[in-house]
Formats: structure tokens, C-alpha cells, sequence
């Protein structure tokens, strides 16, 4: 099992730790989750997600590589900006979802789930001959050398301010610079967070994660800044509705069936790509069915794989992933459902062991600020 560079540090605070995507990660510390929760939308926490994987895409068939491997236009990215975006699979379904960094034209990272880095690895690598890209130089995995910091909640970039002399306090969502933090040089510094709640990543090598931690918590610790587990980071993107890999998303689920039809682009600047004349049919004929978030009106808790039901009993979908919102303060969830109650305001159940618990589809985000 792999250990991050800040594993150590973990343990020392008194984690409860987990195997995770195959590294040894904290899912809580002694506070507990509601409290880790509360902590990032009220405040600050910090977030060892150094277990996911980056890939950096380079050369003058860069930007043309990604458009085919990716749905979402790469062509509007300039530098300074990242987009989220999705590789489809050649058969309807998803690789993975991602964050793309634009540093220019010729040069990319990419951030992708840390169980999915060996097959986007391995994707990416079945189509670079296409395009004549060098495997080990137009495509490099520095997964193993790169630790990330997610630093978030509505102080964090209060905190972060502090070590950094760019402003990075006004960045605006999904932008990134690299600079100098903590005196640690080339830091990439992006604002592309997966909580709801504000904040900032930070991408280094490895050799300068402890130091980097040590001074976010000095500097944090006016504003009660606290480490965070990923049982806290599952809750906060749940109560935003975001999709994770694995539960809501997978290589069965389209990018239109999860309602990712923002970033799934048709326009002539995009051009061909991998699924598009799948997705352009599916789009035309209508799709069948679309995960869609509901709220429990009925006392419960919706956990994953539970049945989505009528009234009557009659099976309209699955829950991907459920719980009960520790902002929000009752039963959430998102599932794949039936067409036409799919939409918001269509009232369904959930099968809670032999009961039918009533819910209703609601629009998403379910925390608001």
C-alpha cells in the first residue's frame, strides 16, 4: 500500500486511516466527520489528496490530442485557466472525469481520480500514436513525484495570502498560477475546489509537501485551521451535488445520462472526438434516464444501491450515493432515475429495507450558501 508524503503527519494527529485508490489515507480525525464538515463550510481544513494522479500533455499536438480524447471544448482554455471536463470510453461510457490545467497551447496537466490513474494512463497512451505523440515525453506521469493540498473552506485563501506575495486571495474559480509558496518555488496555486465552500489546491514536488504543510498550519492557526479526512471531503461534494467516480459515474454511465451535458462539447471548434457520433445520436433520440439529485421527506438514510421506486413499488433507478447532509440536516441523494421523473418536483421512493421512504427530485445543489 503506498503512503503519501504526509502519512507521518496523519498518524501523528491521530487519523483513522484507510486503504483508499491503494495508498494508506486518513478518513477522519478524532473530532469526527460532522465535525471536519462544519469545520470546512464555516471555516478552514486541509486535505491530503496527494493519492490522485497528474499527467502533463505537451508538444504542438497537444491541444488537438485533447480535444479528441476529451468532451469538453480545450480550444476556449487560455492560460491561467483549467476546465473540468471527462474522457469517454469508445462505448457510451466514462474513463474518468478531470480537471485540465492550461499553461499554453503546448503544454497541459492533467488531473485525474487516484483509482483511475493507471487506466487514464493507459487510455491516453492508446491514442497518442495517433496523433504522434512520444510516450515518456509528450505524455509524462508525474503521479508519484507530486503531492496536492486541498486548502478550503471561506478563510482558506485568507490563510493562504499569508504565504504567498502574488494575490491570490481574488482568484477567480477554476484559475491557476504558479508561484512561490511558502518559499517553496513553482508551486502550482489553483482554485478549482471540490467542496462548495471556497479555497485552493497546491501541486509541488514531493521533497517540499512537509514543509508546505507545516507552515499552512502555522499560519492557519488563528483562524482554526484543522486536517480533514476524505469521509469529511464525501460528504461536503455530496451536498454539492458533484458527481464521484466509481459511485456516479463509471464506465456503464454516458456523460448525457449524468448530466455533464455542459461539458460535452459539439460546437466546429471541438471537432471529432472520441463517442461523439454516440452521444450526438443519444442527445437527438433523448436519454431514458439521468442522475438527478432528491431529497428524503420520509425519516432515513438513502445509501448507495438502494432501490428508486414509485409509489407502487415499481423499480425506477438506484442510488449512487447517499447520506444523510450534515449542512443541509437530512436525507440526500443522487441516483439514476427514469425518464420523466428525472425531473425536479417528481415525487419517488427509496427502499429502505422493506419500507418505501418518500423523496422528491430536487435541483441541484442541495447546500446552498
Amino acid at each position: 500500500m503506498k503512503q503519501t508524503v504526509f502519512t507521518e503527519k496523519h498518524m501523528a494527529l491521530g487519523a483513522k486511516m484507510a486503504p483508499f485508490a491503494g495508498f494508506n489515507m486518513p478518513i477522519q480525525y478524532p473530532g469526527g466527520i460532522t465535525h471536519e464538515h462544519v469545520t470546512v463550510r464555516n471555516g478552514v481544513g486541509v486535505f491530503d489528496v496527494s493519492h490522485m494522479g497528474e499527467i502533463w500533455v505537451t508538444g504542438k499536438k497537444a491541444t488537438p490530442f485533447l480535444q479528441y480524447v476529451t468532451s469538453n471544448d480545450v480550444s476556449v482554455l487560455v492560460p491561467g485557466k483549467a476546465q473540468y471536463s471527462c474522457m469517454p470510453n469508445g462505448k457510451g461510457g466514462i474513463v474518468d472525469d478531470l480537471i485540465i490545467y492550461c499553461f499554453d497551447p503546448d503544454r497541459y496537466l492533467l488531473v485525474v481520480n487516484a483509482a483511475n490513474t493507471e487506466k487514464d494512463w493507459n487510455n491516453l497512451c492508446s491514442h497518442a500514436p495517433k496523433f504522434g505523440m512520444v510516450i515518456g515525453m509528450d505524455l509524462v506521469n508525474v503521479s508519484d513525484k507530486v503531492c496536492q493540498l486541498a486548502i478550503q473552506g471561506p478563510k482558506a485563501l485568507e490563510v493562504m495570502q499569508k504565504l504567498c506575495k502574488e494575490d491570490v486571495k481574488d482568484m477567480e474559480y477554476y484559475t491557476f498560477m504558479q508561484i512561490e509558496v511558502a518559499g517553496v518555488p513553482d508551486v502550482i496555486f489553483s482554485t478549482t475546489g471540490y467542496t462548495g465552500s471556497g479555497g485552493c489546491e497546491i501541486y509541488a514536488l514531493n521533497e517540499y509537501g512537509p514543509k508546505l504543510w507545516d507552515a499552512i498550519f502555522e499560519v492557519g492557526k488563528e483562524y482554526g485551521i484543522e486536517p480533514i479526512g476524505l469521509g469529511a471531503r464525501d460528504t461536503l461534494r455530496l451536498e454539492m451535488g458533484f458527481c464521484l467516480y466509481g459511485n456516479d459515474i463509471d464506465d456503464t454511465t454516458s456523460p448525457l445520462e449524468a448530466g455533464l451535458g455542459w461539458i460535452t462539447k459539439f460546437n466546429d471548434a471541438k471537432g471529432d472526438f472520441v463517442d461523439r457520433q454516440f452521444l450526438l445520436d443519444q442527445k437527438s433520440s433523448g436519454i431514458t434516464r439521468r442522475l438527478a439529485g432528491f431529497e428524503l421527506i420520509d425519516k432515513g438514510v438513502p445509501r448507495e444501491g438502494y432501490d428508486i421506486c414509485m409509489e407502487d413499488g415499481t423499480l425506477i433507478g438506484h442510488v449512487t450515493s447517499g447520506m444523510i447532509g450534515p449542512s443541509v440536516k437530512c436525507g440526500i441523494g443522487l441516483g439514476y432515475i427514469d425518464k420523466p421523473l428525472y425531473k425536479a418536483g417528481s415525487e419517488v421512493y427509496v427502499k429502505v429495507r422493506d419500507r418505501l421512504l418518500k423523496a422528491q427530485v430536487v435541483k441541484l445543489p442541495f447546500y446552498k450558501k
